[in-house]
């Protein structure tokens, strides 16, 4: 529970001090594994849906394992989930995405024009931007894809986004045959920051300890706790 932030600690104040300790460290150990082993991580969100599936912060961590592991069905019925809950928007880019995953890039950009993506904050209109400028790309709409990410304001291209950014550039301009102009856009990108910035670098060795995910005799016991 305590390498949990404060937010989520207090989402679970609601359960048993020994149903909270155990969602607590499901949840951990789904964010602590969702680059390294993303099955793994999706097994630990699962335990803690089983045993507190009523609480935002878990149906979240579900839905963003969902979405890591390629089960992008499951990751929007979590997402939709978490909206209903705590009424925010912020996970539209992931939802959007998942719609492209599923073949329904015109879904993705319905997401992108509807009233609750003028709520999101900076980093996630830029995030579904990205999203926005690879489904135009799925429908061959090469040039609108490119369009996409000219609007995005020059301050919201810097750091690991900003590199995302040009990722994405590149990748339409490929899709569009322009490779030369592809290859142009990331010659002078360091090949360790683009893969860092896309979630594409090696995750470090370190030591963690992995307890099992499926702790069914406990959870048995726990149905009631799993439904507060």
């Amino acid at each position: 529970m305590r390498d949990l932030d404060k937010e989520a600690r207090a989402r679970l104040r609601g359960l048993s001090k020994e149903n909270a300790e155990r969602v607590g460290a499901h949840l951990v150990m789904a964010g602590r594994l969702l680059d390294a082993d993303p099955e793994l991580a999706y097994a630990h969100a699962q335990a803690a849906v089983r045993r507190a599936g009523r609480i935002d912060v878990v149906r979240e961590a579900a839905g963003i394992a969902a979405y890591r592991t390629g089960r992008y069905a499951e990751a929007l019925r979590e997402l939709r989930t978490v909206r209903r809950l705590n009424g925010s928007s912020e996970h539209l880019p992931l939802m959007a995405d998942a719609e492209r995953g599923l073949g329904r890039p015109e879904r993705a950009i319905a997401l992108a024009g509807s009233e609750e993506a003028r709520t999101l904050d900076a980093e996630a209109r830029t995030e579904l931007a990205i999203v926005v400028s690879g489904a135009r790309t799925d429908l061959g709409e090469h040039d609108a894809a490119l369009v996409v990410l000219d609007r995005i304001p020059a301050s919201e291209r810097r750091g690991d986004l900003g590199l995302r950014v040009l990722q994405a550039r590149a990748v339409a301009l490929e899709a569009a045959g322009r490779s030369d102009e592809a290859a142009t856009v990331l010659a002078g990108v360091d090949p360790a920051a683009l893969e860092r910035a896309i979630g594409a670098a090696a995750t470090p060795d370190e030591d963690v300890v992995v307890f099992d995910a499926y702790d069914e005799s406990a959870d048995e016991g726990n149905e009631a706790e799993a439904d507060r």
